[in-house]
């Protein structure tokens, strides 16, 4: 696996994108600067933890499909990545979680007010950048905002009547996760000039990859023995998150899983935890969940038969098969 984290990727690629993101995660750092040294402080968090930066990363390769030297290209990656963080400093709150990319919540360091102020600052820095950009790149921000706000919402409430646990939960992976996804590879494409079907493939392919990503991390935290993103296997089930591994084990509703059905239903204490991560790494519902995910995968890369041939087109195909392989 190379610097980038994508597999096989043609070396003169890897070395733009590396330049790119080098210009990225620049940007961001300064961007985020401010004369009242509590935010710079609290707002450089997260950032300072690190991560996948897969966002930022889908907008540069997104942009190979057009003119990629396009200054605002690396604008929108940073408020891509920015848009996320936000989203992280809101849901530690929401979820009271104590470690977020292995090191203290925010709102552990701190207090929930200071979390959510801070997201709130990094909307409003996203929303500087973009102005500079244009109008129809605030446009496209504001409605991703808007499906990010209404997945927590869903999440929040639970699901509608007529509509399956399943049903539901993929309704808020794709508009929590798949939305943003879907919208960095948008941006790299638009801010490229590559054609209109480009751009609306690659956002497609995008909002495809971006439930991957998620139902990958539901299997990560069955069957990893340690996660990229810093936290510790059995952290959604200690509490009480579903994940589509957990929601196929409860639709299932076997009879030898009674005990353990109860369990998934509720925060699992630290006793009952390893019993659980046991019974689940060889339960059915894994091989369900990843034969889904390499569906989901294919169906990803199938959208991109039609693209221009060349390094772009194989390193999105890499990058699919780096996502969906995380998490075996």
């Amino acid at each position: 696996m190379n610097q980038i984290g994508i597999p096989n990727l043609d070396k003169k690629l890897e070395a733009s994108l590396i330049a790119d993101m080098v210009k990225v995660e620049e940007l961001m750092r300064s961007h985020i600067q401010g004369d009242y040294p509590l935010v710079v402080e609290t707002s450089r968090h997260l950032v300072e933890a690190g991560g996948k930066r897969l966002r930022p990363l889908l907008t540069l390769i997104a942009a190979q499909f057009g003119d990629p030297t396009n200054y605002d290209i690396i604008k929108a990656a940073v408020c891509c990545e920015l848009t996320h963080l936000a989203t992280l400093y809101h849901d530690d709150v929401m979820d009271d979680a104590i470690l977020r990319r292995g090191v203290i919540s925010a709102n552990k360091k701190w207090n929930n007010a200071v979390a959510i102020l801070t997201g709130d600052y990094l909307f409003s820095k996203v929303s500087d950048m973009l102005a500079d950009i244009g109008p129809a790149a605030v446009k496209l921000q504001a409605k991703t905002f808007e499906r990010l706000v209404i997945g927590q919402i869903k999440e929040t409430q639970g699901k509608s009547e007529g509509l399956s646990q399943i049903d539901h939960y993929m309704k808020v992976v794709a508009d929590k996760t798949g939305s943003l996804i879907a919208t960095s590879a948008r941006f790299g494409a638009l801010l490229s000039g590559a054609k209109p079907e480009v751009v609306e493939v690659l956002t497609k392919f995008g909002e495809k990859i971006g439930v991957a990503f998620q139902v990958a991390d539901d299997l990560l935290d069955v069957a990893s023995n340690e996660t990229a993103s810093g936290k510790t296997p059995g952290t959604d089930l200690k509490e009480g998150i579903p994940t589509l591994v957990t929601l196929y084990v409860i639709a299932a509703n076997e009879t030898a899983d009674k005990d353990l059905i109860a369990k998934l239903r509720g925060p699992i204490s630290d006793q009952d935890l390893p019993d659980v991560i046991s019974r689940l790494r060889t339960h059915n519902a894994v091989k369900e969940v990843q034969a889904y995910l390499a569906q989901v995968a294919k169906e990803a890369n199938d959208l991109l038969v039609d693209l221009p041939e060349g390094a772009a087109k194989e390193g999105l195909k890499n990058l699919t098969y780096a996502l969906v392989n995380r998490s075996t």
